[in-house]
Order: structure tokens, then sequence, then C-alpha cells
């Protein structure tokens, strides 16, 4: 390939814009750009969390606490339905802006792929909030709610899934924005919301006293906001996105390659809530220390997570893009920069964290024996991290070159390797053997996801050969892995 087909078609005024740092900023800035808003949006998520629970909490009835705890999983699963349209129907638009550059005609069939994606999350919510509803104190029942939790957690979850159309929305359009190269504004976005959020916590819970119901119903209402600044944005900033419903589609076209991509996210959130729940039946035979020194290692190591998370998930619109313009030396320096970004973050947070263990686990508990054993959980923990990034990295790579396979058999290893992983580990080394497990099967995941990798990068190379007749069909559908 010449460099002259790699020139972008950008002019000196097109410096600075989303398609910019999409198109021809030098790497590492174009990742600072995506990335940073990207982990301090969910840094920001994850503070709120701990605010919404402070507010609960001071109302001093631990059913109303354990209401917003066990409808948590039911909030992951909500927002891994959005994740099919939103995270399938980003990467595509990606990929397409940037078949773009190289063949404008390519540009009309992004109105078919993010109307598809809002209207297709709206209405897969509504039918998912409908049966919620119609199956309520089942439901309730299998999210572990005993009798004294049940009516908090009824309240706190109806209200919840009469939102889930809203929800499911609000995270699809995060990632169609966040498709155009447009970090900043999600991050602003998500900030806005969260702040509202705060605030219509404190005037439903605390002024007029509605409880779990309070906190679901702010929730629903900052997302419904979020929906209208998301779809503002497009209307009034997107050159090629429409989400107008007259350019709703089920082409195969459009459904393979949103759903290819889509289906691992739905599948990696579901393994998520599986695992978690496991964890925590297997983690509770071992004392209220154990469990306790779990969560505190958990959220110490939040912040690190998202760090690293914030760039295997920012920078999958560059990989996107530049594979669908077909730029070989644009993906090959994203991977590259990346990688070198996640094991620097990796390594530096989880020195800093393991040398100020000690006062980070008394700031949440003065029990010395949850500091012995909490202290091992980090360790693990922070490993496991290492191991979890670079296989969130290889993953993006495959969703944003359509790879769905790869994708899917990444999401599916995360859930059947780690359950025999944790249950033969408790059997074996009691308790040792579970706080080890996460950081045994997330080694075994990267290990698969590299193999996927090796025999994918010939397909991967044969799809950057710009003109070439599988990378035209790449950017409307998954080619066979």
């Amino acid at each position: 390939m010449s460099s002259s087909t790699l020139e972008p078609t950008v002019t000196t005024d097109d410096v600075g814009t989303n398609h910019w740092y999409l198109a021809s900023a030098p790497v590492v800035r174009a990742l600072v750009h995506l990335c940073v808003p990207m982990a301090a949006a969910m840094i920001v998520g994850a503070v709120y969390n701990v605010i919404n629970a402070g507010f609960v909490g001071s109302l001093h009835d631990s059913a109303l606490l354990a209401a917003i705890t066990l409808g948590t999983p039911l909030l992951g699963l909500v927002m891994a339905i959005g994740g099919v349209f939103g995270v399938g129907g980003g990467a595509l638009v990606s990929r397409m802006l940037g078949a773009v550059d190289r063949d404008p005609a390519q540009a009309g069939r992004i109105k078919h792929v993010s109307s598809f994606a809002l209207w297709g999350s709206v209405i897969a919510g509504a039918v998912f909030g409908g049966l919620g509803l119609l199956l309520l104190h089942p439901l309730v029942s299998l999210l572990g709610a005993d009798a004294a939790a049940a009516p908090a957690t009824n309240a706190y979850v109806s209200v919840m899934l009469a939102f889930v159309p809203v929800l499911t929305a609000a995270f699809c359009l995060e990632q169609l924005v966040r498709a155009e190269g447009a970090a900043r504004q999600v991050m602003i976005g998500l900030i806005g919301s969260t702040i509202a959020n705060v605030v219509l916590d404190v005037l439903l819970i605390l002024v007029l006293h509605q409880g779990v119901a309070g906190a679901a119903l702010a929730m629903g209402l900052s997302n419904l906001g979020l929906v209208a600044y998301f779809a503002l944005w497009l209307h009034r900033h997107s050159e090629h996105a429409s989400l107008a419903p007259r350019w709703f589609t089920l082409s195969p076209s459009v459904l393979k390659p949103v759903f290819g991509v889509g289906v691992s996210e739905l599948l990696q959130a579901s393994f998520l809530i599986v695992t978690s729940l496991v964890l925590n039946n297997l983690a509770v035979a071992y004392g209220d220390s154990a469990l306790g020194a779990m969560g505190v290692a958990v959220r110490i190591a939040q912040v690190p997570e998202f760090l690293v998370m914030g760039v295997t998930l920012g920078v999958l619109p560059l990989l996107a893009y530049a594979y669908g313009k077909g730029d070989r030396n644009r993906l090959h320096s994203a991977v590259l920069v990346s990688a070198l970004a996640v094991g620097g973050i990796s390594l530096v947070s989880a020195a800093t964290v393991l040398a100020f263990r000690e006062p980070l686990f008394s700031a949440f508990s003065a029990d010395p024996s949850m500091l012995t054993i909490g202290v091992t959980i980090l360790t693990a923990q922070l490993v496991a991290m290492v191991m979890n990034g670079f296989t969130g990295l290889l993953t993006s790579l495959f969703q944003a070159t359509g790879r769905a396979t790869p994708a899917i058999v990444i999401s599916l290893a995360q859930g059947v390797l780690f359950i025999p992983i944790v249950i033969l580990g408790n059997l074996w080394f009691g308790l040792s053997g579970i706080v080890w497990s996460l950081t045994v099967s997330e080694s075994a995941v990267l290990l698969v996801a590299v193999v996927m990798w090796l025999v994918s990068r010939r397909a991967i190379e044969r799809g950057l050969a710009t003109g070439s007749a599988e990378r035209a069909e790449q950017s409307l559908a998954p080619a066979a892995t």
C-alpha cells in the first residue's frame, strides 16, 4: 500500500475536530482524546454509586440498601442489552466513517445503522421491561430477596423496569456518539447526568421520602436527560448519522455486523452476573471478614481498573475507523501504543496500590483480620487486572474489525472457565482458591484471546487491503474468521 493511499482527507481547519482525531492526529494524542474522558466518566460513575448508597443508607434501613444491591445485576443486564446495539452499531459506524474517507458512497448507509441501533435498543428495552414487570415477583425472588428485603426490592426493580427503554437507549447513544470520536462530549453528558442524578436523589429520597423507588426514579429521569443530550448532539453535529425512524432497517447487511459484535457484550455481562453470584455464595461460607475484605479490595482496585478500561474501550473507535479506511500503519500503531498504555497503567497502579495497601484498607475497616485477608485479595485482583486489560484490548480489536467469532469466544471463555476454576479452587485450596481463581481464569482467558488473535491476523490483514472485495464487504458484514 502506498503512503499516498493513507493521506487523510482533512484540511488544516479540521485540526482538533473529532474527525481529525480519528483520521490523522498523532496516535498518542488521539488516544488521550478518546481514552481520558472515558476513564474520567467511569470513575465519576463509580463515585456516584458510593454517594447513592450513602443517600439510601442515611435512611437507616438495611432492607433498602439490600434492594439496591440485589438490583445491581439486573441493571448490568439492562446495560448489556443496550450494549448489543450500541457497541455493535458504534463499531460499525466507526468502520463506515473510515470507509467514507475512501468511498463517499458509504455515507448514506450510516443513517440506517444509527437508526437501527437506537430504535432496536428501545424496542428490546421495552420488551425486556414489560416482561420484567409481568414477572416481577418471580424476578425479585430470583435476585435473592428474602421476606424482609422483598418489598423494597419490588419497589426499586419495578421503577427501574419501567425505565428500561430509556436506559438501553442512553447506553446505545453513548456508543454512537463515541463512534464519531466525540469522547469529550460523552464525558460531559455522563458527568452532567451524574450531577442531575445526585440532585434528584436529594429531592426524591431526602425531601420527598420516596426511598429506593426515588433512587430508581432519579436514575431513570437523569438518563432521560442523557438521551436528549446525546440525540441533540448527533442531530446537530453528526454529518452522516440519523436517528429518524424512517431510516430504520432490518437489512442483513446491518443486522449481522451489529449483532455479531454486540452479542459478545451481552454474553460477557451475563457471565459477569453469574460469576459474581457464584463468588459471593462461596465466599460467604468463610465469614463476614472474608466477604467484607473482598468487597473492599474490589472498590480499591476499581480506579486502576477504570483507567485500564478507559484505554481498552476508548481506543475502539480509532481502531474501527483505521480498519474501515484500510490504514494498516495507523491500526498497528494504535494497537501498539494502547498495549504499552495498558501495561504501564497496570504496573504503576499495582505498585502504588500495594505500597499504600494498609492505609487504603484502614480507610474502610479497622479490623486486623480483614486487613490480612484483604491484602492477599487485592494482590490477586491487581494481577487479574493486568491480564484482563490485555484481553480487553484484543476484544476491542476484534470488535473494531468486525470479528464476531473471536469476540464471542472470549466472552464465553470468561464465564465457562471461571466457574469450574472457582469451584475447584474452593474444594482444593479453600479461601485461597477462591481468592486466586479470578487471576487464574483471567490468565487462561488471555491465552485464549492471544490464540484467537494469531488465528485472525491474516483475515484482519486481508480486510485492511484497500479496495479488496473482503474489505469492502467488511464495512457492512462480519467476515469469516
